[in-house]
């Protein structure tokens, strides 16, 4: 049986897997369908959607008529002091029916990642949250707030190496620490920007069109993001109203480097799913380059020239990513 599995970000290793057990049931990352035995795809994340946990009629919504690609069920900002145990429960519960779900359906490579946002490692609610999560069907474990390595060994030592990590960077020490965050263990998938939180702790103006005050930050994330091959989430657009505005930060985010956005709407994931798939000129030239390269190659060449452009290995791998996508989506 051959699968692919997104360990990290595209980079997909191809397996071969010899499963004589169809009943197998892991909750952690490397997930097997009982349906068909095959390892599951996860899909790109264009779109990730924070859910207030303690919303229970948000969690039931996530579970059908929402195209995120991903959930955020947050444990975190979004939920009052006195709703924190309701929406622990209620953020375990979901995964588990995303998990029953999936077993039930032959298609389950294609169902979103479920990733739980705990609360801050100093809060009094936070190892009652990562032992809850540790134990869940959750996909991932998002931490806030992240400063340092240590904050990402912590967490892996509690999730027992089980899990997918991800983490925020919202803070100024977070930021000038983003390398060596990303580096901090082989779980770590995914750079998340917590845009709101950041421009709050830079006290820089807040929302000024095209980013510009928070630009270095973004384009540091990025950057420690490719350095250890992870993921890189886009902060939240908290303007519901400008649709305009949300599609212009999308693209640039997207022109940026990152592989999608972070929402707290449903109405935003179109949104983000269009701008963050690859057109189908794009899959059209990702294709006639990866033809053009192999046709060189064989003909002894080192590079290709295509509509009057070189083009080399490097070009090889982007066109490759963007295929890799478009195909999960298929």
């Amino acid at each position: 049986i051959y699968a692919y599995c997104n360990f990290r970000a595209f980079n997909e290793t191809l397996l071969i897997l010899t499963i004589t057990d169809y009943n197998i049931k892991l909750k952690h990352e490397e997930r097997i369908s009982a349906t068909t035995g095959k390892m599951r795809l996860f899909r790109p994340l264009r779109s990730v959607l924070y859910m207030p946990a303690s919303n229970k009629r948000a969690l039931d919504k996530s579970l059908s008529s929402i195209k995120a690609d991903a959930f955020i069920y947050d444990l975190e900002d979004a939920v009052a002091p006195n709703k924190k145990d309701v929406a622990r429960e209620q953020a375990v519960g979901v995964c588990e029916q995303v998990w029953e779900i999936r077993q039930q359906n032959s298609q389950n490579g294609l169902s979103p990642q479920t990733v739980i946002r705990v609360n801050g490692t100093t809060t009094s609610w936070y190892q009652d949250d990562i032992a809850a999560v540790a134990s869940s069907a959750a996909d991932v474990v998002l931490l806030p707030k992240t400063e340092t390595p240590e904050d990402i060994h912590q967490i892996d030592i509690a999730m027992d190496g089980k899990k997918q990590i991800w983490c925020m960077l919202e803070t100024p020490k977070g930021i000038l620490n983003a390398e060596k965050i990303a580096g901090a263990s082989k779980n770590l998938k995914c750079l998340v920007m917590g845009t709101v939180d950041l421009a709050n702790e830079v006290r820089c103006e807040p929302n000024v069109p095209g980013r510009w005050n928070i630009m270095q930050s973004l384009q540091t994330v990025v950057l420690a993001a490719r350095v250890h091959n992870c993921m890189a989430l886009d902060g939240v657009y908290i303007n519901l109203t400008d649709d305009e505005g949300l599609k212009h930060e999308c693209v640039q985010g997207r022109e940026l480097g990152f592989d999608g956005k972070t929402l707290i709407h449903p109405k935003t994931v179109d949104i983000a799913n269009e701008i963050f798939s690859p057109s189908a000129e794009q899959i059209e030239t990702a294709k006639n380059v990866l033809q053009a390269y192999e046709d060189a190659k064989a003909s002894g060449a080192g590079v290709a020239v295509l509509n009057g452009k070189l083009v080399e290995e490097l070009h090889t791998r982007n066109a490759r990513r963007i295929l890799e996508i478009a195909n999960s989506l298929a």
